[in-house]
């Protein structure tokens, strides 16, 4: 069995590899923006856009006079490798699942915007389109494939092509594996390196022998079948009146001076902290659930449409905005879609399962005698069954009933328990009982 994984480092580049870096970077922003706004024509057109196309036109791109820097100020492979990942930007854009989420929105942001093609024309942009790459993002980044002919790794440096030399990068772990391909990438002003690997294993035997329903929520991250709970990081609510105030003062500030990029590379920063403070919190916990139990049973959330603003539009106001809002910034604060992604391929390096369960009344159906009722659940944190009387907690209900479903899913034929734990199917094992 083929293990695919991703190590990230912090890289230390000195002040001459920075301008490099700098330069290989901003012409890979460069070569996208232009390649989009001819994919753009493209699909005004109605031409077809694939990989091999756009590949073909980042010649027309590198002879313009215009843009001679492309030839001493970049790398000819991460260029293409940026032009394949605009390609499955909208390849992405074009999957009918896709379409589906456009309909379902039934109108554009709105702050809708345009782009004006070479005849004066302007098109409208829709939703999930591929979007045209900044500076002031703080996010850049160039990827390298054929690892063994450019790069080569001695100790904890790194040797970098066009001139750039031996970097040095923060190799707290061994890379297991054998290297595919490096992403240096820059964010918030830090320079970081990253080794996709392949390596493989014998079908491995998870360890334990013990399966855990999950329950996640706001108040208490998780809630095991077993009656364990997990408290929630919340660490953008622990930051949000600094960056509240930070965004303020940068409201202040004219547009792109001098002034206005510090203080927006303070709240990419902040930004940037609290991201990180969450993905540690998710990875310690995820690990742990992971090494201890063979099988894990979550819901199968679909985290965007529980986040959706309730603002409604301007002929229907929607109602409970502000409270709204709040929800949703809880919800989004958690991390839960990352959570389940972790326990995902965890799982599956371990050889252990991860079953995903339909949602639907599983904190309504008692799990004493599987009767389902809206009134079963009185308050948030209460659960008393009108029909038999079992009261326990809510969410320990609610992980007993996920586990429950995961364990009838194994057991009907054709269902979850076939394929492998990386591709495992949505199950809806419950029916609604009146």
């Amino acid at each position: 069995m083929k293990i695919n994984k991703a190590y990230k480092f912090r890289l230390e580049p000195n002040a001459e590899q920075q301008v490099i870096l700098n330069n290989f970077v901003g012409s890979a922003r460069f070569v996208w923006n232009q390649m989009l706004a001819i994919s753009l024509e493209m699909f005004a057109k109605n031409e077809f856009i694939n990989a091999t196309n756009l590949v073909n036109k980042i010649m027309e791109v590198k002879n313009n006079p215009d843009f001679e820097f492309l030839k001493t100020h970049s790398n000819a492979v991460s260029l293409q490798q940026k032009i394949r990942d605009l390609a499955s930007a909208w390849s992405r854009f074009f999957d009918p699942k896709v379409h589906i989420r456009l309909k379902e929105n039934k109108k554009m942001p709105k702050k809708a915007k345009f782009f004006k093609l070479a005849d004066g024309t302007e098109i409208q942009l829709r939703p999930l389109m591929p979007r045209f790459k900044r500076k002031s993002d703080g996010r850049d980044s160039i990827r390298l494939v054929q690892f063994d002919k450019y790069c080569r790794i001695k100790g904890n440096r790194i040797k970098l092509p066009n001139g750039i030399g031996l970097v040095k990068f923060r190799k707290s772990q061994d890379i297991i594996g054998t290297i595919k391909n490096v992403t240096i990438s820059k964010k918030s002003g830090h320079w970081y390196v990253s080794f996709g690997t392949e390596h493989e294993v014998e079908n491995p035997r998870h360890p334990a022998t013990s399966a855990l329903g999950l329950d996640l929520g706001i108040t208490k991250l998780i809630t095991t079948s077993n009656g364990a709970t997990i408290k929630p990081k919340n660490s953008f609510k622990a930051n949000q009146v600094k960056l509240a105030r930070l965004q303020r003062q940068l409201a202040k500030k004219v547009k792109f001076s001098e002034n206005w990029k510090k203080q927006n590379g303070k709240i990419q920063k902040l930004h940037h902290h609290i991201g990180n403070v969450r993905h540690d919190y998710l990875h310690k916990i995820t690990t742990t659930l992971s090494k201890s139990h063979a099988m894990i049973v979550v819901e199968d959330l679909k985290v965007s449409n529980m986040s959706k603003s309730a603002s409604g539009s301007m002929e229907n106001k929607g109602r409970n905005v502000k409270a709204k809002s709040g929800l949703n910034k809880s919800i989004l604060d958690q991390g839960w879609g990352m959570a389940i992604d972790m326990l995902e391929y965890k799982q599956h390096w371990r050889g252990g399962l991860l079953i995903k369960v339909n949602p639907r009344f599983t904190s309504q159906t008692c799990f004493e005698c599987q009767h389902v009722a809206k009134e079963n659940r009185q308050t948030q944190s209460k659960f008393e069954c009108v029909k038999c009387g079992y009261i326990a907690n809510a969410d320990f209900n609610a992980a007993r009933n996920i586990l429950a479903a995961g364990h009838a899913a194994l057991s009907v034929e054709g269902g979850c328990s076939k394929g492998r734990p990386m591709k495992q199917k949505t199950c809806d094992t419950r029916e609604k009982v009146t």
